[in-house]
This record gives structure tokens, sequence and C-alpha cells, in this order.
């Protein structure tokens, strides 16, 4: 499963790198902002390939493809471009993100970004990875030397609490705060120390399964912003490298 898994990834990986910066058809979903790429299809098609070769009984969970539902214990659960935004615009920061899921618990995950060459991997008890090399979160545990990720769903201003207002809290207590455009690699980076925390709104399963794993076996912490049990089917994440990073991120968020 391990070998299918990571095939997937860098085979759909080079979809991503060879059209890079192309040109190709772009369309919108709900909103005008929220894309979709022939490159996603294209990316998500050759995922669903080589899975149903070595797995044809078991469940897929894809993004742009919707359920593929079997009678299994196996669910792959798909985005075959994590910031197809970015993608769309010749941002080099995108991704391939995959994950299985064995009877409700993620047991595997892989991210890779095609363009940078960084593959992220991490099974379950066997800890996380970069291109071959064991990672792990951030060992600062000085809240006002954190640095900060985010990223902000369509439709922000619909949301209670407004995601702008707790993003502003942040930025009033002078933390700085990137914005990537990926949610898997949000979470990827926070795995391997470049950022103390994470928190978004309105994510999918799709967005968050293989980051979820990897941060979790590189020791981080993942909950939901309540400082609750995390569950990738909720809508809101929060992922830290530390228990006081966490406490001092949830004071703000609440």
């Amino acid at each position: 499963m391990k070998n299918t898994l990571m095939k997937a990834a860098l085979e759909s990986g080079k979809i991503l790198k060879e059209n890079f910066g192309g040109t190709y058809k772009i369309s919108s979903k709900e909103i005008v902002s929220n894309l979709v790429t022939e490159i996603d299809k294209r990316s998500e098609m050759k995922i669903f390939e080589i899975i149903k070769q070595d797995f044809p009984g078991h469940y897929i969970l894809s993004e742009e493809a919707g359920a593929l539902i079997q009678d299994s214990e196996y669910k792959w659960i798909i985005d075959p471009i994590d910031g197809t935004v970015n993608y769309a615009h010749s941002i080099p920061l995108s991704c391939v993100s995959i994950a299985v899921e064995k009877s409700g618990e993620v047991i595997m995950g892989a991210v890779y970004n095609p363009m940078s060459g960084e593959f992220f991997f991490s099974e379950k008890g066997k800890g996380a990875f970069l291109n071959d090399e064991k990672i792990s979160v951030s060992v600062c545990e000085d809240f006002e030397r954190s640095l900060l990720v985010t990223g902000f769903p369509y439709n922000s201003s619909s949301y209670t609490p407004d995601p702008v207002s707790i993003f502003k809290k942040f930025i009033l207590k002078d933390i700085p705060i990137r914005r990537l455009g990926s949610a898997a690699l949000d979470l990827c980076w926070t795995a391997c120390g470049r950022f103390e925390g994470f928190w978004e709104y309105n994510l999918n399963a799709w967005d968050v399964a293989a980051g979820y794993l990897i941060v979790k076996e590189a020791g981080g912490l993942v909950t939901d912003l309540s400082g609750g049990k995390y569950s990738i089917y909720g809508k809101e994440i929060l992922a830290v490298n530390n228990v006081i990073v966490q406490k001092a991120m949830l004071e703000v968020i609440k």
C-alpha cells in the first residue's frame, strides 16, 4: 500500500510539474475565486488509475470526483491539487495530497510539491519524513517568538466568528503570520518546524487528512479550535508544536 501511495503521488506530481506555468482550461466552482483546472482533473485521473489497479475494492474520496463508495475498511482521501489558486497563477506553492484511512483512522499520508521537490510522508507509528529525512516539530516554546500560518475560507465574512477578526487579534499581538494558500503545505511546514502553529476554518477531509497524520507523527498536537478532539471530517483545525503554543493560540481564538 505504501508503494501504491507513493507512486500515485509521484506520478500525479509529474503532471503538475509538466504543466506548471502552461496554458490549460480553468473554471470556477460555486464562487468565482474557487478554481478548478484541467490539471486537477488529470492529476485525479492518474491517482484513481493507480489505486484502482492495485486496490480495486477500496473506497475513494476525492475533491473533484467526489466519492467512489465501496464496502471496504480502507478509504483513500485525495486532493489532486491542494493550492489550485496558487497553481493557476504560477505560484509554486501547491501539492498533491493523498491519505489512506483504515476503519476510520488515518494510517498513511503523502504530500508532494513537485515544483519544490519536497515529498512529505508518514505512516502511523513510524514517524514523519521529508525526502526520506525524519522530521519533527519546532522546539520553540515562546509564543511571542512563534511564526504562525493560516488560511481563509471562501466567503469569510459569512462565518462566526469572522476568521479575519481572529487573524487581526494575532496581528495586534505582533505575532508574524503567513498565508501559503495550501492547507496541506501549512500542516507539513508545521510538522517540519518551519511554523509553530496553524489554524483554519472550513476545511475538508482531502485538505487535511495527509497533513494531519504528518504533524502527529512529527510530534505535534492537533485539535479543533476549542482544543477538543480533532476529526478530519470536522471543519476547523489547530495544529501546533507544543502545549504552550497551543494554549496561547486557543486564548486568542476564544
